[in-house]
């Protein structure tokens, strides 16, 4: 099994990314294949001695879209675009899956120029874990799409479900649709049609959640247009680092909150665990053809090597089967109804 990686992309260019590659690779049983600048890349692969004996095939592609880029003109006047050049490997079948940490927005829309759609999906949607007070739980979208029709908030539960039993495990998650008020009345008329549509899938549907459950495990999966989706994401991790600045100022103000802080800190490592967007490692794109795994711009060596690895996993559990096939059959009890 192979892993394509844009490995220009991120905040912190192909160091970064090369360290968690290589960490996924000695690991786990799958092969790399390295998209970037090929001098850049080799450079970098020059610091691990263990390097030529890793399954490691590398392509140049020397042009990268910057994180003010706008993706569309972008990829358009970068043909040789590393983000664009790993997807195609992908489509050609050169690897299982795509990652890429780089824009949101180019990475998106090269796996849907490359990958095509699965039949019965309009839009891609950016399928995210979050922690909760019971585990884990999916929000989607987290980015893909700014607007979104009832239709879409449809297929993002249908696509969200299959998700969620590969990655959390279960039979029938629980599937809410992020409003302001739990009553079906409330929210906007998308989402009331939205939630007219919900009500009649053949998924596990319980209605309207409010943001302040999001993080409290009542739902497995969450809907949400991607625009809402990525104020949730942005929103927590500001919220993370906020808190672990307070607690941090509070403990030290005196003698007693030092101790306590001392005596606390194996929790705090916990904690940070717990909400740290590293451990998931990236998003995966739901409704593409091909896998592909989305990570954070600021992503660190530790969340690209859980990046690899969770398109590692996501390929051997075949997703894109599962959700493709979960497609088709709420489709059958549509035309039924």
């Amino acid at each position: 099994m192979r892993i394509a990686i844009d490995a220009m992309g991120g905040d912190h260019g192909p160091r970064v990314l090369i360290d968690g590659a290589l960490a996924a690779a000695r690991h786990l049983d799958l092969g790399l294949l390295l998209v970037g600048s090929q001098s850049a890349l080799e450079a970098e692969l020059a610091r691990y001695p263990d390097a030529p004996r890793l399954d490691i095939r590398l392509i140049d592609a020397p042009d990268v879209v910057g994180m003010g880029e706008s993706p569309t003109a972008a990829l358009r006047r970068k043909p040789r675009a590393s983000v664009r050049v790993a997807a195609e490997a992908v489509a050609r079948g050169e690897a299982v899956a795509l990652v890429s940490i780089g824009h949101t927005g180019a990475s998106v829309m090269a796996a849907y120029s490359a990958f095509g759609m699965i039949p019965g999906v309009d839009r891609p949607a950016l399928a995210l874990a979050i922690p909760t007070r019971e585990g884990s739980a999916v929000l989607l979208d987290a980015g893909a799409n700014v607007e979104c029709r009832p239709q879409h908030l449809l297929q993002f539960a249908i696509m969200g479900s299959a998700y969620a039993r590969v990655a959390l495990g279960g039979d029938r998650p629980r599937v809410g649709l992020l409003s302001i008020g739990e009553e079906e009345s409330k929210g906007t008329e998308v989402i009331r049609e939205a939630h007219q549509l919900l009500k009649s899938a053949p998924i596990n549907f319980i209605g309207n959640i409010e943001a302040r459950d999001v993080y409290a495990g009542h739902a497995d999966v969450i809907v949400c247009d991607g625009f809402t989706g990525n104020v949730v994401l942005k929103i927590s991790e500001g919220l993370v680092d906020t808190i672990e600045a307070l607690l941090g100022e509070e403990l030290s103000r005196t003698f007693s909150g030092m101790v306590g802080s001392l005596l606390s800190r194996r929790a705090f490592r916990r904690f940070r665990r717990r909400v740290d967007y590293s451990e998931y490692g990236g998003a995966p794109l739901l409704g593409v053809g091909k896998l592909c795994i989305v990570g954070h711009g600021r992503s660190s060596a530790k969340a690209v090597r859980n990046a690899v690895a969770t398109a590692y996993r996501f390929a051997a559990h075949e997703l894109i089967d599962r959700v493709e096939q979960d497609i088709v059959a709420a489709a059958v009890v549509q035309s039924r109804d």
